[in-house]
């Protein structure tokens, strides 16, 4: 790939004179204006311009009425004590299923000790 021969700030001169002259901005539009170019790499350096050019306006907020912002502080606390009640059940739900699944494994793993035991036995007295 051979080097760019068109600035970025070329690129943005002639964006912005297209932008003065009400013309739509493309990749074909600025190539014709800086006389040559990738019509893709001149529209790519276009749109990172705009992209860093527009900003954020923040508008102000004004605050909430003391009995809504009383009312908020209520809900927002019993939503935070239910939600760590519901944690708690699930896992404690969680917890009782892991010991059931630990006792059932167990439980197969005595079971087939058992048998393996018993089969050895057998096999000791058949031989």
């Amino acid at each position: 790939m051979r080097p760019a021969t068109y600035e970025p700030e070329q690129i943005i001169e002639a964006g912005l004179a297209l932008q003065a002259e009400g013309r739509n901005i493309t990749g074909f539009a600025l190539r014709n204006q800086v006389g040559g170019g990738n019509p893709t790499r001149l529209r790519q350096i276009w749109d990172e311009y705009q992209a860093s050019q527009s900003t954020v306006v923040t508008e102000p907020v004004a605050e909430l009425p003391v009995e809504v912002a009383e009312e908020v502080k209520a809900v927002s606390a019993a939503l935070s004590e239910r939600i760590t009640q519901l944690a708690t059940e699930l896992n404690d739900k969680a917890v009782r299923a892991a010991e059931r699944r630990v006792a059932e494994v167990t439980r197969a793993a005595g079971e087939q000790t058992a048998q393996a035991e018993r089969e050895l036995a057998d096999a000791a007295q058949t031989v």
